[in-house]
């Protein structure tokens, strides 16, 4: 009878399955959360015409932008439990269509109070997707997979950049057709496309390994005796087994990680929202096609920090400071921004440091918990990580628009222009608030360097080290055991 084997051999046959799970599953959870974060951020593309039409003020903008988060914040942790309970790809496929609908129902949203209303029922229909995903990559890869396959899914925060500008530059750029101005045209085919794509990922994802046709059946027993041996750990390291839903609900180590996620969110929605406006401060063109081009630039950059930092994270395990580092580039790149606004091209290079790591560092941040909490309890925790987390979504533009308002910001008319004293009094407020954005990243940096302090491993050892294969075997003949 073959003798097993440890090390080497056992990595390399999970790191075949990997793989092949990342090459079937990852493309569409990123392009999930690609049509998710535009649908989610395209009024910062259409903020100027939008607030035109509309009669918006900046506190009206800033208030319908983050009350999503609120709605989005309430319902992540039941959303997360019932996909635990009815699988994966039926509530995730649910999910994008119900708020593919409502997305497209912003065409329609003429005054503030239909804008409030729309931006609440997005927040709902919205929930549940990012923590889903972050819920069902644990079902399919162990540690040392998990920062890299989360870091291709979050490539969707770029990618809703990098084509979304452009796309909805271009739909803006429709305004009078048919009678329509050009945001309308832009809510309503983007949340259309998300709709035609959720209905086809129900028939497309696999909510569990044993589901998957395209695994063979050595390839499952590998897997899940991965997947087994990964849960153990967690489960040990969350000192207990099979803990209730709610049990995480109290866990300070979680909330702590949610106060990391909430200082992430306060920069990236900071940032997001208001890229357009400030590339067009920089470049003096108005929002559309040209602009969407240029906004793009930023997160192609972030593509490839993102690639390269999960990968370093996972191959050297180390998390603790990789996300230290990650989370500083967002700091240099929001003051370097302000510092070199009179270089447009130095401006923008310092943009694209604050893109890649505001993608970047989030992935990394997800290890953490996951490396702790298995079945219902991973549901509820990881939910409510992203469910207080986002309320920096909430907070980020209202922060801005306090900030502007503190320092005497005037929003541009109509019809005519300011005079020259108070664009120059507008252009200091929009410094201090950048300043105001990149403190809050200077809090969540600290937070990161101590987070060993709270319980959790800076570094990780990977599963398939512990794993033993049958000498001489192929996949079929693996079997699971502790080393």
């Amino acid at each position: 009878m073959p003798s097993p084997r440890t090390g080497s051999a056992a990595e390399a046959t999970l790191g075949s399955i990997m793989r092949k799970v990342q090459w079937r599953l990852v493309p569409v959870l990123l392009l999930m959360y690609t049509l998710a974060f535009l649908d989610r951020v395209n009024i910062g593309f259409a903020k100027t015409e939008y607030m035109a039409d509309t009669g918006l003020t900046e506190t009206a903008y800033a208030l319908g932008a983050g009350i999503f988060f609120v709605a989005y914040a309430f319902f992540e942790v039941p959303s997360n439990l019932l996909l635990h309970r009815v699988g994966a790809k039926f509530w995730l496929a649910r999910i994008m269509v119900t708020w593919g609908v409502i997305s497209a129902l912003m065409a329609f949203a003429h005054n503030e109070w239909i804008f409030y209303g729309v931006r609440v029922l997005l927040g709902v229909a919205e929930a549940g997707l990012f923590p889903g995903v972050i819920l069902y990559i644990t079902y399919w890869a162990v540690a040392e997979y998990r920062s890299r396959f989360t870091g291709l899914f979050m490539m969707g925060i770029p990618l809703a950049y990098v084509l979304g500008g452009p796309v909805s530059g271009a739909f803006l750029d429709m305004h009078g057709v048919l009678g329509l101005a050009g945001w309308q045209w832009m809510f309503g085919l983007e949340g259309l496309l998300t709709v035609v794509f959720g209905f086809w990922v129900y028939f497309y994802l696999d909510s569990k390994p044993d589901d998957a046709k395209w695994l063979t059946a050595g390839e499952k027993k590998v897997l899940n005796a991965a997947i087994a041996l990964d849960n153990e750990e967690r489960a040990a390291a969350g000192r207990g087994h099979h803990e209730p839903w709610y049990k995480p609900l109290t866990n300070p180590r979680l909330v702590y990680i949610a106060l990391c996620s909430f200082s992430v969110q306060i920069c990236m929605y900071g940032f997001t929202f208001y890229l357009p406006s400030q590339v067009q401060a920089l470049t003096g063109q108005k929002v559309g096609f040209l602009v969407g081009v240029i906004t793009a630039i930023p997160w192609i950059v972030a593509l490839v920090i993102t690639r390269y930092t999960t990968l370093f994270s996972d191959k050297t395990g180390q998390r603790r400071w990789t996300a230290v580092f990650a989370y500083s580039l967002a700091v240099i790149g929001l003051t370097g921004s302000v510092l070199f606004k009179a270089e447009p091209v130095v401006a923008i290079a310092f943009l694209c440091l604050v893109a890649g790591s505001l993608v970047s560092v989030q992935p990394i941040m997800w290890t953490f918990p996951a490396s702790i909490l298995t079945g219902a309890a991973a549901a509820a925790g990881i939910g409510l990580i992203n469910s207080l987390g986002n309320l920096g979504g909430f907070f980020a533009p209202n922060i801005r628009a306090a900030v502007l308002n503190a320092y005497g910001y005037v929003s541009p008319p109509k019809t005519g222009t300011l005079d020259a004293a108070q664009l120059a009094v507008n252009a200091h407020a929009q410094d201090m608030a950048t300043y105001t954005i990149a403190g809050v990243g200077v809090i969540g940096m600290i937070l990161f360097a101590c987070i060993t302090f709270v319980g959790y491993q800076g570094k990780i050892e990977p599963v398939g080290r512990k794993l033993k294969v049958t000498s001489g075997s192929t996949a079929t003949s693996t079997e699971k055991a502790l080393a």
